[in-house]
């Protein structure tokens, strides 16, 4: 079975649980069949006179031992195969969450937010449903029809239980025709299930754009066409899954129809006895449940089916960049080469980095500026290899990035983008969150030195005031100085501040940057950055256009030389100096 073996790494851990589960449901259903048999022959005993109080008694006494022992097992077994199925769900979460986690920036252009949360909620739980409540279902439908049927042929008349189980091939064929359509349904229910959790992301996320643009009415619109979408796939599976019932009961009462027609004329020639026949129908009766339940296992595979293959095929994904085979044995981050560094975003035609070369010695601060779009993110990302690039073509203290382990490359790199991923946490937390064992007074010097001293003492608590889902509740600069106080707690060996102080105003930068020049002599630092002024003490500085470097040097250099640099700092400095002086 496709889905056993999807699975198979859980089941070898839990195999002993599902055997105990399988054994007590087997047991039970073996129980449950000696019932009938003890009414069909108290029947019997009463139309031959020989019934006495102390064979009725026994009787009443074995159906009661038989209702503990019946209890007893199901409760264990519930136990058992729930707790199993629960475990499952867990460990499912966790290993989509960490296979994610492992990926790199072009698996989640492929991948929608929204379709990733269903698989984490919807198909996690439908899979656990499957090794859970399937598993139920599918030891009953056996081990029921087996004791069953084996029943009628020993207890009853072979012949009886021929004739009544004659309409079931006809089950087995509308079973299978309807578990094919269930799965194919369930899958596009799901796919527009994570459509419909994307755009309630944007909607929430965007909120405050959607309200400035009094586009709060066309959303809503158009989040009632996904949900209308979601709820006609639903209902698509709801059809199918509702025909389930009625195919069972019908074929179920055509076999009620000829155990009573063809067992009164068994009866009435003597081949078999009124207990017998009332047996016999008890028993039909019993086949009943696990009929219905082999329809919902089918309907329950289906979705697992379906589910379990989404899952896979996120897990089947694997990251663009890998961990190197032989790692390189590099102690610490020294030098940063580019040697002529070509790069493009994988599924693009265009080139987004053309031949950079440049390199920063350790302790040293490179400006990186330029226009919009010119690939200055681009190139400091470049050091967090989030995409692969040709070997050797950027190197860290003489070795090329693809050869240094992941983790020890990161562990030297401080990031700071301009937009801030903020927990729903105190100030505090996010501060401490690449260095969670920090002090108190580590924490504040960090916050100090981002200059958000001022701020803080302005809330009533202080490092303990919560942020908010993503920092909602601060102003952009002061989330933007959080992700400063950030890097700066962990004291990265290489430091990039991709236009991290966008959101502050230009006293502040300058403040900032001469708290960062003064706290981290000895190591490097890369700023990317739109206002010029705050990459005028690098020691070098490159112009990007259109992705290649068109100027280098430092800032003398470039205002002797006369080019964009010098007409851009010029214009700026223009706009400070007309804007400080008012009206």
């Amino acid at each position: 079975m496709l889905f056993v073996q999807r699975l198979r790494w859980f089941f070898r851990k839990r195999w002993p649980f599902y055997v105990i589960t399988m054994a007590l449901i087997a047991g039970n259903s073996y129980m449950n069949s000696v019932a009938p048999r003890l009414v069909g022959d108290t029947i019997d005993s009463i139309m031959s006179g020989g019934l006495t109080r102390q064979s009725l008694d026994a009787t009443v006494g074995l159906l009661l031992a038989i209702a503990v022992a019946m209890y007893l097992a199901t409760y264990v077994w519930i136990n058992s195969l729930f707790g199993s199925a629960s475990l499952l769900n867990k460990e499912l979460r966790e290993r989509l969450l960490a296979h994610w986690t492992r990926m790199k920036p072009s698996f989640f252009q492929r991948n929608r937010s929204g379709e990733l949360m269903a698989l984490a909620t919807n198909d996690v739980e439908a899979v656990s449903n499957t090794a859970g409540f399937g598993v139920v279902t599918i030891t009953n439908t056996i081990t029921g029809i087996v004791v069953v049927v084996v029943s009628m042929i020993l207890y009853v008349d072979v012949r009886l239980m021929f004739a009544a189980l004659l309409p079931m091939p006809l089950l087995t064929v509308a079973i299978n025709v309807l578990g094919r359509r269930m799965r194919t349904q369930f899958g596009v229910a799901q796919q527009r299930f994570g459509v419909m959790n994307d755009h309630v992301l944007e909607s929430i996320s965007g909120l405050r754009v959607l309200r400035s643009y009094v586009q709060e009415e066309k959303d809503i619109e158009a989040f009632d066409r996904v949900t209308k979408d979601v709820m006609e796939a639903n209902i698509g599976v709801a059809r199918t899954n509702a025909l389930f019932l009625p195919v069972i009961s019908a074929v179920t009462g055509i076999s009620f129809a000829i155990a009573i027609g063809y067992g009164s004329m068994l009866v009435t020639r003597g081949a078999i006895t009124l207990g017998d026949l009332v047996t016999f129908n008890i028993y039909l009766g019993l086949l009943v449940w696990p009929l219905i339940a082999f329809g919902d296992f089918i309907n329950i595979l289906q979705r697992g089916n379906a589910s379990v293959n989404r899952i896979e095929d996120s897990f089947a994904q694997q990251p663009d960049v890998t961990e190197p085979a032989e790692p390189a044995p590099v102690a610490a981050a020294g030098d940063i080469a580019f040697d002529g560094l070509t790069f493009r975003y994988p599924g693009s035609e265009l080139d987004r980095l053309k031949d950079i070369r440049l390199s920063a010695r350790r302790g040293e601060t490179i400006g990186v500026v330029g226009k919009t779009g010119s690939g200055k993110s681009t190139l400091l990302k470049q050091l967090l290899r989030q995409y692969p690039i040709e070997p050797g073509r950027l190197t860290v203290s003489g070795v090329g990035i693809e050869r240094i382990p992941l983790a020890r490359l990161l562990g030297w790199i401080g990031y700071v983008p301009q937009e801030h991923m903020l927990l729903s946490r105190s100030i505090r937390d996010n501060i401490a969150l690449g260095r969670p064992e920090a002090t108190e007074d580590d924490i504040v010097e960090a916050a100090r030195k981002a200059f958000l001293a001022e701020d803080l003492a302005r809330m009533p608590a202080g490092l303990d005031t919560i942020v908010g889902e993503n920092g909602v509740m601060l102003s952009g600069g002061q989330k933007q100085r959080i992700g400063i106080a950030r890097a700066l707690l962990v004291d990265p060996d290489v430091l990039v501040l991709d236009d991290a102080l966008s959101a502050v105003d230009a006293r502040t930068e300058a403040a900032i940057l001469d708290e960062v020049r003064r706290s981290r002599v000895g190591k490097t630092t890369f700023i990317a950055t739109h206002r010029l002024s705050a990459v005028k003490h690098a020691h070098r500085i490159v112009v990007l256009d259109d992705g290649r470097i068109v100027e280098e040097g430092d800032h003398d250099a470039l205002m002797r030389r006369g080019g964009w640099y010098r007409r851009q700092y010029e214009r700026q400095q223009l706009e400070r100096s007309l804007l400080e002086e008012g009206p």
